[in-house]
């Protein structure tokens, strides 16, 4: 619906309003990201002062690619995704994302490191297992495993928090007009009827079986599609704490060891809420002991004091910096006050509360500590075999014969494409994103150097066989081919029908009549409006969109919700009654306000690209996922990409 209204955004009102809006609506976002910022020699993107590296660039493909196979049930493979201009897609979307994020910082939107650090100390993944506290060797490893630095997880957080900070400025007071909310309840409550009648396969001659040359030409067309990528058969040897982890035992002394090592920091502290109050002179400190053991409002009597109070909310002792005020504080009964001459002067502290300390016991660890120390040794004993097996490789054995001279079994993957499928489309178990890196840097015969895969595993990889991308030969896909030919050709036949019985209507003849001379008969369907349309599940989604794109009386033919097409009219259109108008404008309200955020957005980010300078490396961008560099021709460096362009797919 704003789509019908942006025309808003053209007004002076809405030039003022985005002069504003770049440091505050900021929903779209800056997204997901971890950007390092690489030199400048050699990023793919640069937006004023930032800058993508190629590996960057290759995670933001590599996640754009995997999320998109998964809407379309499908591989994408990089000639394919190259052929339907996904790299440019990628490539648009990064720089003007880094570009936004430049304006952000230039106009001074820059969350601190305090609070940088904070919003990581929650994330659970980062805690210790046994302490359940935030560790930052813990944080440094799983950044680590997920091929990640803590400069450019930062670095995400703070784009993400800068994100939050701008678009809570005045999207919390803004809303859309009443008029978008009035507009878009007409548009939704309003109802249309429809009448059609259904063309069927079997209402037209069925055309004759498909010659090799027409077959080939199909497979011309859909050349993108059809391509089969490249196969690599793969043997690896993999180094895993579960080859060697199977309950060995404790030493005890080392369980002993560890926990009395460690027993402060598994042990929770008391902690208090404690008010303190400086005082001036031992009068001033009597005044203001006896204001607060009334009961006086703690804010009140400093001031009166001509000091301010100092709060520790839920805070152990240690938090106190004067340690003889700390002291008094953790002996005074809880409602008490006590007057201290500190080591900074003299204070007044009153105990709001007190919360028990807990003095963990080794019986309450153990099983974490035992779990702990049985996983330091496997670590040990896979780090024995990846030495034992380096030795010998680096001896001069083969993957295989080092495998075998360490003990460790090996094991073969493939055919599989570098999506990791195997022929029939099937994901191929047990692989990662390092091993499928590391076999694809390799040539044929090639053999990989110890590699690390995260959780403590490693692994080393050899290229057994590559199948370079092919198209299958006719015969193999003919069966397939045939069928898609024919129904492309039965698609025609029944469209060129359908559209010369719409042409009969338009001049004059009755639904009912044409349908009759068709051989079929017409169906009513009255009241679809656009709230309902989804849930019938009779009518196609090239009837709604015509539908609900043609004026009353107006004729249109469509593809039908199984393989056929149909013949339709708009027989009537029906505003809403006005209760159900009002009621509907009042639900739809929220919705246009975020629908007005998110355009302004979209505006903010396009501002963004144009006064933030962007420059696009495409061959670079290319290289990084592993496709040959483009002509000289194409502008490898510029900051535009081309539109992206689509292959014409296999007809349904």
């Amino acid at each position: 619906m704003l789509a019908t209204i942006r025309a808003f955004t053209n007004s002076w009102a809405a030039k003022i309003i985005l002069g504003l809006v770049i440091v505050s609506f900021v929903v779209f976002g800056i997204g997901n990201r971890t950007m390092l910022h690489a030199s400048i020699s050699n990023a793919v993107i640069t937006a004023g002062p930032r800058s993508v590296g190629p590996a960057d660039f290759k995670r933001a493909y590599d996640n754009y690619i995997a999320r998109l196979q998964q809407q379309v049930g499908q591989q994408i493979t990089p000639e394919l995704a190259a052929a339907n201009g996904l790299d440019q897609r990628v490539e648009q979307g990064l720089a003007t994302s880094e570009a936004f994020a430049a304006m952000l910082t230039k106009i001074g939107v820059r969350p601190s490191d305090k609070l940088i650090a904070s919003e990581i100390q929650k994330i659970p993944a980062f805690f210790d297992q046994v302490s359940g506290r935030f560790d930052r060797n813990s944080y440094l490893k799983r950044l680590a495993d997920n091929n990640l630095t803590a400069a450019s997880f930062e670095g995400q957080i703070r784009d993400e928090l800068s994100e939050q900070q701008a678009g809570t400025g005045l999207i919390a007071g803004l809303k859309a007009p009443h008029a978008y909310a009035a507009l878009a309840a007409i548009y939704t409550v309003e109802s249309r009827d429809l009448g059609y009648f259904a063309i069927e396969p079997s209402s037209v001659p069925q055309p004759p079986a498909p010659t090799d040359a027409q077959l080939t030409e199909l497979m011309k067309e859909n050349a993108g599609k059809l391509t089969r990528p490249e196969f690599r058969t793969l043997t690896v040897v993999r180094f895993s704490p579960s080859q060697v982890a199977a309950n060995t035992p404790v030493d005890e002394a080392e369980v002993k060891k560890r926990f009395d090592f460690r027993k402060d920091t598994l042990s929770s502290p008391e902690t208090r809420t404690v008010i303190q109050i400086p005082a001036k002179t031992p009068a001033a400190a009597q005044q203001i002991a006896q204001g607060l053991a009334k009961g006086a409002d703690p804010a009140l009597v400093a001031k009166t004091a001509g000091v301010e109070a100092i709060t520790y909310a839920n805070k152990p002792q240690s938090a106190i910096p004067d340690k003889k005020v700390a002291a008094a504080a953790f002996t005074t009964p809880s409602g008490q006050v006590a007057t201290v001459k500190g080591d900074l002067g003299i204070a007044v502290v009153k105990v709001l509360s007190v919360t028990p300390g807990h003095a963990v016991t080794l019986d309450e660890v153990r099983p974490a500590i035992e779990a702990e120390i049985r996983k330091d040794q496997a670590s040990e004993k896979v780090y024995a075999l990846t030495q034992a097996y380096d030795d010998a490789h680096q001896g001069g054995a083969t993957l295989a014969a080092a495998a075998a001279k360490a003990g460790v079994p090996t094991e073969t993957l493939g055919p599989l494409n570098q999506g990791g499928r195997d022929m029939n489309n099937q994901p191929v178990p047990g692989l990662s994103q390092k091993l499928m890196e590391t076999a694809w840097s390799l040539p044929a015969g090639g053999e990989s150097e110890v590699e690390e895969a995260g959780n403590g595993e490693y692994f080393a990889v050899r290229v057994d066989k590559i199948a370079p991308p092919a198209m299958p030969p006719l015969q193999e896909i003919r069966p397939m081919l045939a069928q898609v030919w024919t129904r492309q050709e039965l698609a025609k036949a029944m469209q060129a029908k359908a559209d010369g019985y719409a042409a009969r209507i338009r001049k004059g003849e009755s639904l009912e009549a044409v349908a009759a001379s068709a051989g079929s008969s017409v169906t009513q369907v009255p009241g679809i409006d656009r709230r309902s349309a989804g849930q019938n599940q009779t009518l196609s989604q090239d009837m709604l969109g015509k539908l609900f794109t043609s004026r009353p009386g107006e004729v249109f033919s469509a593809e039908n919700n199984h393989f056929g097409f149909v013949v339709g009219k708009l027989e009537a259109v029906h505003a809403g009654d006005p209760t159900t108008l009002a009621q509907t404008a009042q639900q739809l309200g929220p919705q246009m306000s975020n629908g007005f955020y998110r355009e302004i957005g979209e505006s903010a980010h396009v501002y963004a690209r144009q006064k933030i300078k962007v420059t696009i490396d495409a061959n670079r961008a290319r290289e990084a996922i592993g496709l040959p560099a483009l002509d000289a021709k194409s502008g490898a460096a510029s900051g535009t990409a081309k539109p992206a362009t689509g292959k014409a797919p296999l007809a349904k």
